[in-house]
């Protein structure tokens, strides 16, 4: 960074209250500033196009397109983007999937005004920020729980309420095949029947209310 020049921040929210309030404590700051604000994923996409912000700061929960494809999106615009998540979402899938997407830092809403700028500008330097918090919910993260697409589509259906009958209607696929694809669910998140399936599903944000 150019000495003087401040650190320009995208900041992505669907509540005004709480982009106002970020962009108060940002702007604060010396050495750092907000340039715009989006209030869903695809208006991020379309501001960091128009401003190429130093660093994006996304919420995962938008309306529409979701913060985790706003992040991937910005990506494929820019590989070297800079973003930090600050969002409610607490489960190791949801951290894991955005750290995956490219995110370099992640916070949860909540934490002291001091961790947003000491991860800002960690960040900037082209530096990680997790939190100690964060650290462990990915440790404790179970290895090879990765879901593929269509299990992922399948524990959705699962969340729903949907039986096997109803999953292969929806996806145009057989009872047969739901089946497997229940069983390698059940496996790959370590329970033993569809209801502890959802439930682990919410707790480590494979699935979201």
């Amino acid at each position: 960074m150019i000495s003087g020049q401040k650190t320009t921040v995208l900041v992505v929210d669907d509540h005004p209250i709480l982009r106002l309030g970020v962009a108060a404590i940002i702007n604060a700051q010396s050495d750092m500033k907000v340039c715009a604000h989006a209030g869903t994923g695809e208006e991020a996409v379309e501001l960091y196009k128009k401003h190429r912000p130093d660093i994006t700061l996304m919420d995962l929960r938008l309306p529409g397109m979701s913060g985790l494809e706003a992040l991937r999106a910005i990506r494929r615009l820019d590989p070297h983007a800079k973003s930090i998540v600050l969002t409610t979402y607490e489960g190791d899938e949801d951290i894991h999937q955005a750290l995956t997407a490219g995110a370099l830092g992640y916070l949860i809403k909540g934490m002291s005004h001091e961790t947003l700028v000491d991860a800002l500008r960690k960040v900037r330097s082209g530096m990680r920020f997790l939190p100690p918090p964060i650290v462990r919910r990915l440790e404790d993260r179970t290895p090879n729980s990765d879901l593929s697409p269509r299990e992922r589509e399948v524990l959705s259906l699962m969340a729903q309420g949907k039986t096997n009958k109803e999953i292969a209607s929806d996806l145009g696929i057989t009872e047969a095949t739901v089946k497997c694809h229940v069983s390698v669910i059940l496996l790959r998140l370590d329970v033993s029947d569809r209801t502890q399936a959802v439930i682990a599903a919410l707790q480590r944000g494979l699935e979201h209310l």
